[in-house]
């Protein structure tokens, strides 16, 4: 038995999402085992830190068998702990965002602020117990440090962080050699909607609410990763009926972002055609959620203990046949888009990420499965109703932007297939059963794969059924920094095409 299985057979079992266990871990452990498990394949799901009742680090890893949460106990904010930036490069931001948060500092190189900016004191830490009053006239101004880039012709080229669109701001600082770029820099985070202060005062039955607005294109993957949560800690099993219609909204929420983000690509590789068209599909599919699931988007539909509602027989009638629908037609603009010359001369070779360079920094979800990295939730650790579906896994290896389209067009055509088949075998009864508030204490996790990638959701119940914890995690985390890779060598034009074709959230990294 290797070291690796042996500590993973020492883990327990966690409430919540299946497959996930904890391991309290030493400092020596802590470092050793993260180095085994990148060695191993291993990715690195989420980290985080609590900070009651002890403060404690938490890293969730997605091995071969299990997801594997290590729980390292800080004595005390000032003491830090090991980074993890050497085995796992996402880690970096997750751990500067840690410090801004709670206090906790990794000894990784990169100590720069991530989520402050500037805009509370430095010795105020948000989800800190024995956090000080916030002083709004403290001056807190800082120097960002961004990264210089020197030589002859180099210059740089900073955009946002406020854009020219409706677009969440996020700062990018090129440095370029005529129109070629030699490096991007970003910088995220700067709405801080204090999402993860303000579950600490949310009821955990209700929780589910705000975890469905954290990122508003992914509310159904939040909501269920919530609630998936909240009842393996309250020992609730719901009822297949309602399992299986979040798998149907789940995969109504993939068509929609799929439908947008193919039109929002043909337009930024000029074919005004493309986004015209998905649009319009993109509007008939919403207004068919609409008539199944009284939402346009499903802010709601999930709920503690199965759905808010159950949808009509005419309702999800009309679904399966705008599916049919979508599906023909999206069909043959696909055509319509490897034909176009154009298109395909600016979807090749663009933006690039290696399946070696993917494996190396993490790349997740949709975006890895284009470079090679072919896990999918749905396929590798299901839950329910995802086990009796047999979802066909869909990936690509040249790692372009033309691969992150092709994985769109198959994901989008497996999806519409899939609410066929969740439709015609619906099963009968409730979708909706009780749930209490479980105990103090108690602590679970939900994992969904998002159109985007893995969601994932750990979440501490306080005592008179107050949320004592919730952190949430989307899967741009892990890909942010890849798309810093990505437009290495492009031109400065090809990064709207280029940074679209991975369509990462802003909002998810406002915590």
């Amino acid at each position: 038995m290797d070291q690796l299985t042996y500590w993973i057979e020492q883990a327990k079992p966690m409430p919540g999402a299946p497959g996930v266990c904890q391991l309290e871990v030493s400092v020596e452990t802590w470092q050793q085992l993260a180095r085994d498990i990148a060695a191993d394949g291993g990715r690195l799901l989420a980290l985080w830190v609590d900070c009651e009742p002890a403060m404690t680090v938490r890293v969730a890893f997605l091995t071969k068998s299990i997801v594997l949460v290590l729980a390292l106990a800080v004595a005390e904010s000032s003491a830090g702990y090991p980074g993890l930036a050497d085995s796992f490069p996402a880690a970096a931001r997750m751990q500067r965002a840690a410090a801004d948060l709670c206090g906790v500092r990794a000894d990784d190189f990169d100590t720069r602020p991530w989520l402050r900016h500037a805009a509370w004191p430095t010795r105020y830490f948000p989800l800190a117990p024995e956090r000080q009053a916030f002083e709004k006239t403290e001056a807190v101004s800082d120097e960002y440090r961004f990264v210089r880039v020197t030589g002859d012709g180099v210059h740089e080229i900073p955009v946002g962080p406020v854009h020219a669109g409706i677009i969440e701001p996020g700062h990018f600082r090129f440095s370029i050699v005529g129109e070629k770029i030699l490096k991007l820099e970003e910088r995220l985070g700067y709405v801080h909607k204090g999402i993860e202060q303000r579950f600490t005062q949310m009821q955990l039955l209700v929780g589910h609410r705000l975890a469905a607005r954290i990122s508003g294109d992914s509310a159904v993957a939040y909501s269920w990763a919530y609630c998936q949560a909240l009842e393996g800690m309250a020992q609730v099993v719901i009822p297949p009926r309602a399992a299986w219609l979040r798998a149907l909204a789940l995969e109504c929420e993939r068509i929609a972002n799929h439908l947008g983000d193919l039109g929002a690509l043909g337009n930024d590789a000029g074919l005004s055609f493309g986004l015209a068209q998905f649009s319009r599909l993109k509007e008939l599919w919403l207004r068919a959620g609409e008539a199944a699931f009284a939402q346009r988007y499903l802010l709601d539909f999930i709920v503690p203990g199965g759905t808010g509602m159950d949808p009509s027989v005419n309702g999800l009638s009309g679904l399966v046949t705008c599916a049919g629908m979508v599906g023909a037609t999206a069909s043959e603009i696909r055509t319509i888009y490897d034909e176009h010359a154009g298109v395909r001369d600016r979807f090749t070779g663009a933006g690039i990420v290696t399946p070696e360079l993917a494996a190396r920094l993490g790349l997740t979800g949709l975006a890895g499965r284009a470079s090679g990295q072919s896990f999918d939730l749905r396929v590798d650790l299901p839950c329910e109703p995802y086990t009796s579906l047999s979802v066909t896994k869909v990936w690509r290896s040249n790692g372009d932007v033309a691969a992150r389209v092709e994985v769109r067009f198959d994901e989008l055509s497996e999806s519409l297939r899939l609410v066929e088949q969740i439709v015609q075998q619906l099963p009968d009864g409730h979708h909706l059963v009780d749930v209490a508030a479980p105990a103090a204490g108690t602590m679970g996790t939900g994992i969904i794969e998002g159109w985007r990638g893995a969601v994932f959701i750990a979440l501490t119940a306080a005592k008179d059924g107050l949320i004592g914890r919730c952190h949430p995690h989307d899967p741009s985390w892990q890909n942010w920094p890849v798309l810093e890779h990505a437009v290495i060598g492009n031109i400065v034009p090809d990064f709207p095409l280029i940074n679209k074709s991975f369509n990462l959230s802003y909002s998810g990294h406002d915590l």
